[in-house]
């Protein structure tokens, strides 16, 4: 089992639900079913297909016989047809209809649109568990102030709670993509060849509304309630792009959140969770890297790049249909889903044990605090009979010498200090200290957060509410 490689996403990341939905026992399960479905559908719209050849192909439905298909592609290099042989196996009597008037991608393009679909419904259980995830952090902390920053440099405070706002947002804004899309759940149906659906029409002996009846039914059978209006031998290959450009969108959501979590986790005031007897640094053993949110990182820049694969490659197809498009998404799509269910499940077990350090955040706001003060101190010293022009001049002053005891000799902040030392203020200590409290500075952060979780977040969740409380581990 050490000889062969194995894709890292099915080996590490991805969880056993993702799997099962790209594994060929599904994929080759659901083409019988399909198979079932339109027997049945033509049977009851006038062919001659008995009850005992549909409960014959129902009765081997779940039962595959993989060495009998495999051997029979070898021989034929056909997939499907190997499938069609194996399955008249084990169904005798339905083996002249298996497949009747259809072409492969009855089976292979339908199946293809289940699996992303059922795989899309996944991924939205595990999405608003991590918005439920973050919206309880988020109301934790909506009140508790911290340093926020543009450009990476200091700027006006916010909350930890209100920043938190900013990643639920962007998830709310992919959940509302996964909605829309669901919203246009169709299958490619019953199309045969190029799309013409010539083969049935010849098999209903040229009867056209028998024709649309069998599209419409196949995808009832199999849990739809449309199909595309029209094809060419294939599914538009645009709904692949539509799909993991929702996928790309989610996973950017997910790239911004980790990247946050990493650069604060380097500042000491937020950490990811770190377990009992991780090891961070196989070399120094005091470090605590922030590996989880690290693999979201570089998990959600593979389904970000992937995304352009089903845009080039609906970009160039041919007419009705080219070949060069199955190779590709046998990789492309299966690989973006298994990538994000493995990000989704990652950004899960950050959020069960995410560790905030309130006094470092206090002690930074701290250290930057008296310069965003300053505005509030010159308005109270004109108050008290100042002149604003000389005011300003001697907070300009006072600024600058502070900043530069802070950068250029390391000591601690001592503009406060230096205004309590200038008369012209006529402040005291304990004044100057009210102006000071963190909280004073933060504006409406904290209400926006109740406002938005309550008000946007909470019915998504209430409607989720039999799917939430999932708890993720990660495999390595």
């Amino acid at each position: 089992m050490y000889d062969t490689y194995e894709t890292p996403l099915g080996s590490r990341y991805a969880s056993k639900e993702m799997l099962y939905i790209f594994s060929p026992d599904k994929k080759f399960k659901t083409w019988r079913k399909l198979w079932i479905a339109l027997a049945e559908a033509e049977q009851e719209l006038g062919i001659a297909i008995t009850k005992e050849q549909i409960a014959q192909m129902k009765a081997a439905a779940e039962d595959i016989n993989y060495d009998v298909a495999r051997k029979r592609e070898k021989e034929v290099r056909h997939d499907v047809m190997a499938h069609v042989f194996a399955y008249g196996e084990q169904a005798p009597l339905a083996k002249p209809i298996i497949h009747l008037g259809a072409t492969s991608c009855y089976v292979g393009d339908n199946t293809d649109i289940i699996l992303m679909d059922e795989a899309l419904e996944l991924l939205k259980v595990k999405l608003v568990n991590v918005m439920d995830k973050l919206a309880a952090f988020a109301m934790e902390t909506k009140d508790v102030p911290t340093l926020g920053f543009t450009h990476f440099q200091p700027a006006q405070l916010t909350t930890v709670g209100k920043r938190a706002t900013l990643w639920l947002e962007d998830l709310w804004m992919d959940y509302q993509d996964i909605v829309f899309q669901q919203s246009k759940r169709r299958l490619r149906g019953a199309k045969g060849t190029t799309g013409t659906q010539a083969s049935f029409l010849s098999l209903f002996n040229g009867d056209q509304e028998k024709v649309k009846a069998l599209d419409r039914m196949v995808a009832r059978k199999m849990g739809y309630e449309d199909t595309f209006p029209v094809t060419g031998q294939t599914y538009p290959r645009k709904l692949d792009s539509q799909f993991l450009n929702i996928l790309s969108g989610l996973a950017q959501s997910a790239y911004k959140f980790s990247n946050d979590i990493r650069l604060l986790q380097n500042l000491k005031e937020i950490e990811e969770p770190f377990e009992k007897s991780q090891i961070g640094s196989s070399a120094m053993a005091y470090k605590r890297n922030p590996m989880r949110t690290e693999r979201i990182s570089s998990l959600a820049r593979h389904v970000i790049v992937n995304a352009l694969n089903p845009a080039i490659t609906a970009s160039t197809q041919w007419f009705e249909r080219t070949l060069d498009d199955s190779a590709n998404k046998r990789l492309s799509v299966p690989e973006a889903f298994l990538a994000m269910d493995a990000i989704l499940e990652i950004y899960m077990n950050v959020m069960d044990g995410l560790v905030v350090y309130e006094k470092v955040i206090h002690q930074r706001i701290m250290s930057e605090l008296p310069f965003m003060a300053t505005e509030m101190i010159l308005m109270e010293g004109v108050k008290r009979g100042g002149d604003r022009q000389e005011l300003h001049e001697s907070i300009r002053v006072h600024s600058m010498e502070a900043a530069k005891q802070v950068k250029m000799e390391g000591k601690p902040n001592d503009l406060i200090e230096r205004i309590l030392g200038d008369g012209n203020f006529k402040m005291s200590e304990e004044e100057i200290q009210a102006i000071l409290r963190p909280e004073n500075f933060t504006g409406m952060a904290g209400q926006q957060v109740v406002d938005f979780v309550e008000g946007v977040i909470r019915p998504i969740l209430e409607s989720h509410k039999d799917s939430l409380g999932k708890k993720a581990e990660l495999n390595v």
